[in-house]
């Protein structure tokens, strides 16, 4: 029987029913065709991106960081590969039963937490947000990092966590320890420098961080990697400073040493080669360790010699006379009347410490006139002054490569100097600068009048050892003519010498220019001059003809006595003495020591301090001096140090390890404990100083 030989009623709705199924089955197809075509044209991109996701890990490659060098290639600064360890929490949670998923991620926490010191609640957490990569702990001890190991490789499968991953990553270190601290700055953990040079040359240091992508199993296994470069050519750069390590420690060990003997607070030493503007050393006390910079105070960590502002006070009278020259208001045979100690400006007096009649130009930087050096500021007028002063590159920063620099002040904004100020200014009261700009100004007196511009980074080299760059000595300009700074350098010697403010800063065989400064600061809290608180300073370079090393000295606040001749000049020439050696010099007339003759020869100290006990009705004072000899492990027998000045006295016991309390000035006159004590290092001793006369 056909579809024709049924009833027509009946053949239709047959018919009606085969062409509805035959429309859904049409329309069904048609949505899978759709559907298919969308997901294979229109969403294609978005499904193969997930699907590279899924097959696909990334790599974070951190590179190598540069290396720190000084100018003779002695490493400051280098990167260690120390182990971290980091999850993958898919991979650890990978066939678990979500049922189990919790107690999984609980006892893999605890094993985990017990292996590395964490906090078990912490690493649960880490877990459970099933992420690719979550670093667990930086910078782990090798026997945590072989206790991860372990727990990665364990026997029983029951006992294994997957998706542990111990890799070496960069860790900063300082082979010097406390060497050039507040210089170099640190490395925080996450990679990123966070002061000094680590700071200002970060971009360069740290390289290039990379991602990578590699191929993985089901597994989250890595096969293999592409795009992986050569490690060389991600790796920072290398950084080749002009500090010189020898100088650098010289200079600090000196400042340490004086400001502990004086009592001073705080300090800095800049030394410069005068004819290119190279930084050999910038010492800051107090410094510290950036090995364990989270143990040092904030104040530790900055630079003094270029952040700290401070009235300069009779250094500047080197930068005023050579204005004065320059301008030519004053010649180098001229005298100028010193007005017997005492000069009325305005409504201010102003004093010399040494009062005198008539001076000539040399005999003001020797005796440190205050008030020759107002008059000879008072007849340039303020805009001439203040425009050598300019020059000279005070209240500007000098542009040197690491943060926090200071530009100092010259003057209020907005106005020029009125007469009164003008007049203090030429003495270096009213104005602030940083002991880094009086160092580079000082080195334009010394090569002939010629600003530098400050040198610190010597070169800067790729890690495959091409050079990016590399400095050149810059002009930034001619401050003087080359006859008045030959001038200025030849009256800066007569400070050094005879009755000089700066005998201290002598070195036999050479002479020296230079000078002290003795400068009053202001009081907080009554706004005035204290009588308590100075700057002791001193400027110079040597040898006085063909200079080496321009060198800047300043210690803040010293207690026990605060001139600059006393405080800051001796610290010149011992450093200076050392950088003169690390150069090769020899001083002229250099004749080898006798020793007979140098332990025959009287103390005059010890001279000074029997005469005063005879006069006094006294004893002598014992002769014999017994020697700091090792009295048992950690013990040292105290020396007989009478008549010993204060700096000698200090030096004496810090070389034995004991700490000097001190009491009064002159020369020593009790010990307690007394000579032959034995005492453990570390422990204190007293020291009672009484005038020689």
């Amino acid at each position: 029987m056909t579809i024709r030989s049924l009833d027509t009623a009946r053949g239709r709705g047959i018919r009606l029913r085969m062409g509805i199924l035959c429309a859904i089955l049409s329309f069904g197809l048609g949505l899978i065709v759709s559907s298919g075509i969308e997901l294979t044209l229109v969403d294609g991109r978005m499904w193969r991106e997930m699907a590279e996701k899924q097959r696909q890990r990334r790599l974070h490659v951190i590179p190598k960081r540069g290396t720190v060098y000084d100018r003779n290639g002695s490493a400051l600064a280098v990167s260690v590969e120390v182990p971290s360890v980091s999850l993958d929490s898919v991979e650890l949670l990978r066939g678990v039963p979500p049922g189990q998923v919790p107690v999984k991620a609980r006892d893999a926490a605890n094993r985990i937490a017990a292996a590395l010191g964490l906090n078990p609640a912490v690493v649960e957490r880490k877990i459970l947000r099933k992420r690719r990569f979550t670093w667990l702990k930086r910078r782990i001890s090798a026997e945590q990092a072989e206790k991860v190991r372990r727990l990665s490789r364990a026997k029983e499968r029951k006992d294994r966590i997957r998706g542990l991953v111990v890799e070496g990553e960069g860790r900063r270190y300082y082979p010097r320890r406390e060497l050039a601290g507040p210089l170099l700055g640190f490395v925080a953990p996450d990679g990123e420098g966070k002061d000094g040079l680590e700071l200002s040359l970060n971009s360069e240091l740290k390289g290039h961080v990379e991602q990578l992508r590699g191929l993985r199993d089901r597994r989250g296994r890595l096969l293999f990697a592409d795009g992986v470069q050569d490690d060389q050519a991600l790796a920072g750069h290398n950084v080749f400073t002009t500090i010189d390590q020898g100088i650098q420690y010289a200079a600090e060990r000196e400042l340490a040493a004086a400001a502990r003997t004086f009592e001073a607070p705080g300090g800095s030493v800049v030394v410069v080669v005068p004819d290119t503007g190279e930084i050999l050393a910038m010492a800051s006390w107090p410094g510290y360790n950036p090995n364990d910079y989270g143990q040092s105070e904030p104040a530790a960590r900055r630079h003094r010699g270029m952040t700290d502002r401070f009235e300069p006070g009779s250094t500047v009278k080197i930068f005023t006379i050579a204005a004065g020259l320059s301008a030519g208001v004053i010649t180098p045979t001229q005298k100028l009347y010193c007005e017997k100690g005492r000069m009325p400006v305005d409504n201010v007096v102003i004093r010399d410490t040494h009062p005198s009649g008539w001076l000539e130009i040399s005999e003001v930087l020797a005796f440190s006139s205050n008030i020759c050096a107002a008059k000879i500021g008072l007849s340039m007028g303020s805009a001439k002054l203040y425009d050598f002063y300019r020059r000279f590159g005070f209240g500007q920063a000098t542009n040197v490569p690491l943060p926090g620099e200071s530009s100092g002040t010259l003057r209020p904004r907005g106005r020029p100097w009125v007469q009164v100020e003008t007049a203090a200014a030429s003495f270096g009261q009213g104005v602030s600068v940083t002991n880094l700009q009086l160092a580079m100004a000082t080195a334009a007196i010394a090569n002939g009048g010629r600003l530098m511009e400050p040198v610190f980074l010597k070169r800067v080299e790729t890690a495959t050892g091409e050079t990016v760059r590399e400095a050149v000595p810059r002009v930034r300009r001619r401050v003087i003519p080359k006859h008045v700074a030959r001038v200025v350098a030849e009256m800066m010697v007569s400070v050094t010498e005879g009755h000089g403010t700066g005998v201290e800063a002598a070195i036999p065989g050479y002479q020296v220019a230079g000078k002290t400064a003795t400068a009053q600061k202001i009081d907080p809290t009554t706004g005035r001059y204290s009588l308590d608180d100075y700057i002791a300073s001193f400027v110079g370079f040597v040898p006085a003809k063909n200079p080496r090393v321009a060198i800047a000295v300043v210690v803040d606040e010293p207690r026990v006595d605060h001139a600059g001749g006393n405080v800051a000049a001796p610290i010149f020439r011992r450093v200076a003495k050392m950088a003169l050696k690390y150069m090769g010099l020899t001083p002229k007339g250099t004749k080898r020591a006798d020793v007979k003759q140098l332990a025959s020869e009287p103390d005059p100290a010890r001279a000074a301090y029997a005469a005063m006990r005879k006069a006094r009705g006294l004893p002598p004072p014992v002769q014999e001096t017994v020697e700091g000899q090792v009295a048992g492990r950690g013990q040292v027998r105290v020396p007989d140090m009478t008549g010993w000045p204060v700096r000698e006295a200090v030096r004496k016991l810090l070389s034995l390890g004991v700490r000097p309390r001190i009491r009064g000035t002159g020369v020593l006159s009790t010990q307690k404990p007394p000579p032959g004590s034995v005492l453990n290092k570390g422990e204190d001793l007293l020291l009672v100083f009484e005038p020689a006369t």
